[in-house]
């Protein structure tokens, strides 16, 4: 039996449960949250999310595309995104897709520039090109790891792009398991594209990524941006299912970061501090 969340961090946020792609209507959708066992159901057009265990129906939302639901009282609104507002944008859901390993295991491989010319060889990154260059971390006013001046050359860095260059990176950490991408638009150099990653903890060794684009359309179709978001994905998952351990470590001494880390040991900094434990290994005092 999976352990069930005690973080009040998590309880009390709002997490996706569900695309809205995937639900028929009146044919339950099982699924799971933080350990717990969840039905949504969509009945004339409205959705609603029952704990499988008790019956209770749990606040829920539809935002994005997605499904949210909250497991106690929300301390805070659903993630907001500007640039969901903006007409010139294709709003793209890039699947809902299944990886197990902790979701805080996803977010940090998210944030890792190094893996770019190994693990998305010709796409994000190539050889020579592997040196991350320093870049700056800090905490937001608003609470969040924001990571800038971040660059990494790459020989395909989406799908409108027609050759090789320095992409500008923006990471924010939003919320423990809510992570955003802005990266430079090769045609519209001025504005940035975003992905934003909402990982679903089902459990401390299993999650459900959920990536939401926001890519200036430019000519490109909805279905573009879906098949390359699903095409990077793919080649994190194996990479991702094989880190040992499943959980993330807390303890500053448990892995040995390298300057190019710098997001990575900020973010699981950010979780001690938050008290954040669900889907890691706590620090040990």
């Amino acid at each position: 039996m999976a352990a069930r969340c005690v973080d009040r961090e998590l309880l009390n946020d709002w997490h996706i449960v569900a695309d809205q792609e995937s639900l028929i209507q009146d044919t339950p959708f099982p699924t799971h949250l933080l350990g717990v066992d969840l039905i949504v159901r969509k009945r004339s057009g409205r959705v609603e999310v029952v704990r499988a265990d008790t019956g209770a129906a749990l606040k829920s939302a539809e935002r994005y595309g997605f499904i949210w639901a909250c497991l106690d009282k929300p301390w805070r609104d659903i993630v907001y995104i500007p640039e969901a507002n903006e007409a010139d944008r294709h709003l793209v859901s890039g699947g809902s897709i299944a990886v197990k390993v902790s979701g805080l295991r996803a977010v940090e491989n998210f944030l890792d520039m190094g893996h770019f010319p190994f693990v998305h060889t010709g796409w994000l990154g190539e050889e020579p090109h592997t040196e991350v260059a320093p870049y700056n971390v800090e905490i937001t006013a608003q609470d969040e790891v924001l990571a800038t001046e971040c660059k990494f050359y790459q020989p395909i860095a989406s799908p409108t792009a027609r050759e090789g260059f320095v992409v500008d990176y923006v990471y924010k950490v939003i919320r423990p398991y809510t992570v955003a991408l802005y990266k430079s638009n090769p045609i519209q150099k001025h504005r940035l594209d975003v992905i934003t990653l909402f990982v679903q903890p089902v459990d401390e060794e299993n999650c459900i990524a959920h990536p939401f684009l926001c890519y200036l359309k430019d000519g490109m179709e909805a279905a573009t941006v879906r098949s390359f978001m699903q095409l990077i994905f793919a080649q994190d998952k194996p990479i991702l299912e094989n880190q040992v351990p499943k959980r993330l470590p807390l303890d500053p001494r448990a892995e040995t970061p390298i300057r190019a880390d710098a997001v990575s040991v900020s973010y699981r900094r950010w979780l001690r501090d938050r008290s954040v434990t669900y889907g890691a290994i706590p620090a040990q005092n």
